[in-house]
């Protein structure tokens, strides 16, 4: 911060990232009529910065740039400058992230881009120095030159938007219809989208590494149908080397949002909820297959995490974590054999060091290293002349000890919004994280997130995208009603309360007044009624969280095996025969689609358990049915003595009743039923022997 800086507009927002703005010498405005009238009335172009509060690079541009004071000048003498929290406002950030990436080939944060009075892009970047450095000009410079050219070379600005309009029609535009989709499609597919895998270190060759969440769920859900060996060992190769490295916080828990080498080692150190709800769900669905207890423990520590460090006191989730803490990213986490030493002790400094890979050379900077875990504890035992339980209980003993040091060092900014489709992503987390670990406070916490947002709903009038100190912002977008509903239906499975059905129901309907495109098809990212820009975009592409588009997908799948609706089967058809010629053109940009589409291809498992929800036998069935990864089930539980909400949404449940007044599991898998059974052991043989194909 500048000694002499007043505050700007900034200030007053609730946005983390705008108010972290605030004190720029930059004259801020945030996005809105005020701003936008202002460059027509004076004819400025617009400089538009895009970011997010945890994000290292924008940190590093504000001080180089936005708090120098030649540099501040220039800006507000010849442009109209506006600030946007990318998590705030995905719609303006994907239009002109686009219009950046067919400009220079490529994008990132910060955003920088340059507009007409009218919004129309005409230059744009991602981080830029404050002097000539890298490859990159300087700012001052960059700012010479546009305001030139927009003062003096109009024509050649405007050849540029005609050029960018045409491309970003793309954005609006869903794909033709294409082939059905089939299973020989997505055998293809599978061969394509592994093509690129690191066969040594799991996830994709090259760096930086970013956790491929989309393609574990459609490896977990291919292998389940195939049970081919090669799809098992890439999901499990992958989950165990990203776990052991660098990018897993080994004492607290939790995922970093990526390594910038090739081996999951050195992680860019600021924490997404996104990225911890995503993998959670990945490692229980792995556990689920494997029995591995390994991949159950990171499932735990990662939920254990977020309920301890990301959770608002109203039981809803913080977005994200900050890399930097005191100015220098990763100080936070990063030890010295010394500072080892110092906690553990002397005697136990040489085990705990090599077992979290400390050296005196280090692994980062200023000799510091970044904690992985390069050796088994097998290894250890061997080294170190001790056995595995012995290793064990040294680690367990030595983690405690080193997280509750590191818990005095001063902690990295939390960005404490609410965003509606990230809290979402995390309810299903810990609804699924409920049924298989059998934890009654991640159901606990899944609950109360979910009643929090629908109660804001209810008080706005409309599902809202995002809250911060107390206030909301905004309607919400496709990806935060397509996540909340697949959440809702996660939690029916776990609570069995036919209100979360209801809501699911209710809120589809929404999307398909508001999002869902009549003439050509797909779900636009805006509602019907959000404010008119460049384009109203759709996203089909899968980017760090699943579009919502294929979330969607899943959402009509799910809603027509509940509810035996047709029109939920029909409109997942369609969007899926029209995207199929699109995902198997990219076969690494839609792999939640792919998932979606194993799913629509796989006969319905039904599960339907009748009986009183307090009888033991019940709870033994459902542990039974949770323990099984089955991703094409609809799980029912309907209770005789209460279940008129139930059969209004779920008619088929009114088949089912109990036989000789005992609790009483159905399965039917597609078109054929099984017998019915009355015991957890009987129900475990049948979904041992059903739930392939």
């Amino acid at each position: 911060m500048h000694s002499n800086a007043r505050p700007n507009r900034l200030l007053y927002e609730t946005s983390p990232y705008l108010r972290q703005h605030a004190y720029n010498l930059v004259d801020w405005h945030p996005w809105g009529p005020e701003a936008l009238e202002k460059a027509h009335l004076e004819d400025r172009p617009i400089l538009l910065s895009i970011g997010y509060s945890t994000c290292h690079w924008c940190h590093v541009m504000a001080h180089e740039c936005f708090e120098d004071p030649e540099i501040a000048r220039l800006m507000n003498e010849w442009f109209i400058n506006i600030k946007v929290d990318r998590e705030e406002r995905p719609d303006l950030d994907d239009i002109y992230m686009h219009a950046v990436q067919m400009i220079t080939g490529r994008g990132g944060w910060p955003l920088t881009v340059f507009l007409t009075p009218e919004l129309k892009p005409f230059y744009g970047g991602t981080y830029f120095p404050p002097i000539d450095r890298g490859g990159l000009p300087g700012f001052p410079r960059l700012l010479q030159a546009l305001h030139d050219s927009y003062k003096n070379k109009k024509s050649n600005i405007h050849n540029v938007i005609t050029t960018l309009e045409q491309n970003m029609r793309i954005l609006a535009l869903t794909p033709a219809s294409g082939q059905a989709p089939s299973l020989a499609a997505l055998d293809q597919l599978i061969e394509h989208n592994l093509a690129d895998f690191d066969e040594g270190n799991g996830g994709f060759r090259g760096a930086p590494k970013f956790p491929p969440s989309q393609d574990l769920g459609f490896w977990a859900c291919h292998y389940h149908r195939t049970g081919q060996p090669k799809v098992l060992q890439s999901l499990s190769l992958t989950l165990q080397k990203m776990a052991r490295g660098g990018l897993y916080d080994q004492l607290r828990g939790g995922f970093h949002r990526y390594s910038v080498d090739d081996v999951w080692l050195i992680p860019h150190f600021e924490k997404m909820l996104y990225d911890n709800a995503q993998l959670a769900r990945r490692y229980l669905e792995a556990y689920q297959i494997t029995g591995d207890v390994f991949l159950a423990e990171i499932a735990r520590e990662t939920l254990d995490y977020v309920l301890a460090e990301m959770t608002a006191p109203e039981g809803v989730f913080y977005a994200a974590q900050d890399a930097d803490s005191e100015g220098v990213e990763g100080r936070f986490f990063v030890w010295t054999p010394e500072q080892i030493a110092e906690v553990v002790g002397a005697q136990r400094a040489p085990l705990i060091c090599a077992a979290f890979g400390v050296t005196q050379e280090g692994n980062f900077e200023h000799g510091a290293s970044v904690l992985h875990r390069p050796q088994t504890e097998a290894q250890l035992a061997e080294q170190f002349s001790l056995n595995v339980d012995e290793v064990r209980h040294v680690l367990t003993e030595a983690r405690r000890r080193l997280w509750g040091a590191r818990e005095q060092r001063v902690r990295p900014h939390r960005d404490e919004k609410i965003i509606t489709a990230w809290n979402a992503l995390m309810i299903s987390a810990l609804a699924y994280g409920s049924q298989v670990l059998d934890n009654r406070t991640y159901r606990g916490a899944a609950i109360a997130a979910a009643q929090f947002i629908l109660g804001r709903e209810v008080q706005a009038g409309r599902l809202q995208r995002i809250w911060a100190a107390t206030d909301r912002q905004g309607s919400a977008f496709l990806d935060d009603f397509a996540f909340f509903i697949a959440a809702l239906l996660d939690i029916y499975e776990t609570d069995f309360a036919p209100a979360w059905l209801a809501a699911a129901v209710r809120l589809s309907k929404e999307v398909e007044t508001s999002f869902y495109d009549r003439e050509a098809g797909g779900y636009f990212s805006t509602p019907v009624d959000h404010e008119k820009l460049l384009v109203r975009p759709k996203n089909f592409f899968d980017l760090a969280i699943p579009s919502g588009n294929s979330v969607m997908v899943h959402n009509l799948i799910r809603l027509h095996r509940f509810t035996d609706n047709p029109d939920y089967f029909l409109r997942a058809q369609e969007t899926l025969t029209r995207l199929q010629t699109l995902m198997m053109e990219n076969p690494r940009g839609l792999s939640h689609l792919a998932a979606a589409t194993e799913e629509f291809l796989a006969p319905t498992l039904a599960i339907t358990l009748v009986g009183n929800p307090t009888e033991p036998v019940l709870g033994e069935m459902l542990a039974v049915v949770y323990r099984h990864y089955l991703p094409h089930r609809r799980l029912v539980v309907k209770d005789p003595e209460s279940c008129e909400a139930l059969l209004e949404i779920v008619p088929a449940a009114r088949h089912y009743d109990r036989i000789d007044g005992r609790p009483t599991a159905f399965v039917c898998h597609g078109q054929t039923c099984q017998a019915p059974v009355f015991s957890a052991g009987g129900l475990d043989n049948l979904l041992a022997t059903r739930t392939k194909g």
